[in-house]
C-alpha cells in the first residue's frame, strides 16, 4: 500500500520556493516569512483538517446500510453484519460502522463525529486522476485549474481573520492546498537528519549571504523539532497503515501551537480495493484502522484545540454496490464523507437515502449520490471561518451557486 512517503520535507512557501534548502533529507523554506496569528476576540480558535483518501473509498463497506434489504445480497461475502464475530458497530437503527473504527464510533457516541452518506463530487466518470482533480480543485470538471479550493478559501477569508497560512502534510503539497495563499509543509522523518552542528554552520553561512533565508531556515529547524520527538520515529518494519498515525501525530503537534497553522491537509493513498477488499477483517479493515488511529492522534495531539476543530474525510468517488469476481469492488459513484472534532454537531448519519434496489442504482451499478460534497465543504468553511455564500460559490467552488452550504454541521 502506498501512503505518506518516508522522506522528510520541511517547510515550503510559494513566496520563496526558489530558495528551498536541502538539509539531511529535509527541505526548509519560509516559515519566518509567514504572518503570526492572533487569538480570536471571542476565545474561539478554529482549526480545519481535510483528509483525502486517494483510490476511492467503499462507503457501503465503511458505513453499511444494514437496514436496506438489498445491501447484503449486493456486497456478498464482504458485507458487514450486525451479529457474530467482528460485528459492525451500530450508529442508528439503519446504519452501522465498520468494526475497525472504534475511535470514530466513540466520537460519534459523544456527538463529536457524523457521517454524510450517498455523497459525491460533481464528477460522474471513473478515472482516479480526473476524480481526484475535481475533488481537490473544487471545479465541476477536471483539468480546469492548478489551484485547490482550500487554498482559495484561505485567500477569501474575511478581513482581519487570523488564519493566514495552511499546513500541507506529506512529501508534496496536495492540489487542494496549491495556489497563491501561503502554505507550509511537513512530512515525517525517515532519512537521517543533519547533526545540529552542521545545521548551525549552514545557518551561519547563509547569515552572511542571505539573512532572510538564514532566518527562515532557523525557524524551519525549530518547527521541525517541534513536530519531532521519540514518538515520531518510524519503527523498524512499520507499515503504511502506521504511517497514517505518524503523519497525524506530527500535524497535530504543529496545529496545536499558538502560532501554528489553523488549516491543514493530508492525503492517504491505497484505497483502490478492486480485489481482496475483505469484510470486517482484511485489507480495507487495515486501512480503516489506520484512518481511525489518525483521527485519534488528532484528538490527542490537539489537546484543548480539539474543542474548536473540524476534520473532514473525503474521497474522489465511491465503489460499486455489487461485489466483483475478485472479492473486491470496482470504481463507483456515491460514497461517504466523515466529519469529526469538538466543533462538530455529531451523533448523526446525514443521508437522503436513495436505496439499493436495482432501479435506484446509478447506471444500474453504483450507490446514487443525493448530496453534493461541495455542500459539506461549504458548510464547514462558512461556519468555521465565516466565508460568505458569494465567495464560496464564485471563488472557492466556482460556478456552484446552486449548491447551498450544508447547515448545522458545526457549532
Amino acid at each position: 500500500m502506498e501512503t505518506m512517503s518516508d522522506c522528510c520535507e520541511g517547510l515550503r512557501s510559494s513566496a520563496v520556493s526558489r530558495r528551498g534548502v536541502l538539509l539531511g533529507g529535509a527541505s526548509f523554506a519560509a516559515w519566518a516569512y509567514l504572518p503570526k496569528f492572533a487569538r480570536a476576540a471571542d476565545g474561539r480558535d478554529p482549526r480545519l483538517v481535510v483528509v483525502i483518501l486517494r483510490g476511492a473509498l467503499d462507503g457501503l463497506a465503511t458505513v453499511a446500510p444494514l437496514g436496506d434489504p438489498d445491501y447484503a445480497g449486493l456486497h456478498g461475502s464482504i458485507a458487514l453484519t450486525s451479529g457474530g464475530p467482528n460485528a459492525a458497530l451500530p450508529l442508528d437503527s439503519f446504519f452501522a460502522l465498520h468494526p475497525a473504527m472504534p475511535e470514530f464510533a466513540r466520537m460519534y457516541r459523544d456527538k463529536k463525529a457524523a457521517v454524510i452518506h450517498a455523497v459525491a463530487t460533481p464528477y460522474r466518470d471513473r478515472s482516479h486522476f480526473d476524480g481526484q482533480d475535481v475533488l481537490e480543485s473544487g471545479f465541476a470538471g477536471p483539468g480546469r485549474v492548478q489551484s485547490g479550493w482550500l487554498n482559495r478559501a484561505l485567500e477569501g477569508l474575511p478581513k482581519g481573520e487570523r488564519v493566514t497560512s495552511a499546513l500541507a502534510v506529506g512529501p508534496t503539497t496536495p492540489l487542494v492546498l496549491r495556489g497563491a495563499a501561503p502554505t507550509v509543509g511537513w512530512a515525517p522523518v525517515a532519512l537521517p537528519q543533519a547533526a545540529e552542528d552542521t545545521a548551525m554552520r549552514l545557518v551561519e553561512l547563509y547569515q552572511h549571504r542571505d539573512p532572510a533565508l538564514a532566518n527562515a531556515l532557523k525557524q524551519g529547524l525549530a518547527l521541525d523539532k517541534a513536530a519531532q520527538g521519540d514518538d515520531m520515529k518510524p519503527k523498524p518494519g512499520a507499515s503504511g497503515v502506521s504511517a497514517m498515525r505518524l503523519a497525524a501525530r506530527g500535524a497535530a503537534k504543529l496545529m496545536a501551537a499558538d502560532d501554528g497553522p489553523r488549516i491543514g491537509a493530508l492525503a492517504f493513498d491505497g484505497w483502490d480495493t478492486h480485489a481482496n477488499e475483505g469484510g470486517p477483517v482484511g485489507r480495507l479493515a487495515q486501512l480503516l484502522g489506520g484512518l481511525d488511529g489518525a483521527l485519534s492522534e488528532f484528538e490527542t495531539g490537539l489537546g484543548a484545540r480539539w474543542r474548536d476543530t473540524v476534520i473532514v474525510v473525503a474521497t474522489e468517488f465511491g465503489r460499486t454496490a455489487r461485489i466483483n469476481g475478485t472479492q473486491g469492488t470496482d470504481h463507483g459513484t456515491g460514497t461517504i464523507a466523515l466529519v469529526a472534532g469538538g466543533a462538530v454537531k455529531g451523533g448523526r448519519v446525514i443521508a437522503d437515502w436513495p436505496g439499493l434496489k436495482p432501479a435506484n442504482l446509478y447506471q444500474a451499478r453504483d450507490l446514487a449520490p443525493t448530496t453534493d460534497l461541495r455542500a459539506v465543504m461549504k458548510g464547514v468553511l462558512k461556519d468555521q471561518f465565516g466565508l460568505t455564500d458569494r465567495v464560496l460559490a464564485e471563488s472557492v467552488f466556482p460556478d456552484s451557486g446552486a449548491v447551498k452550504p450544508m447547515q448545522g454541521l458545526v457549532f
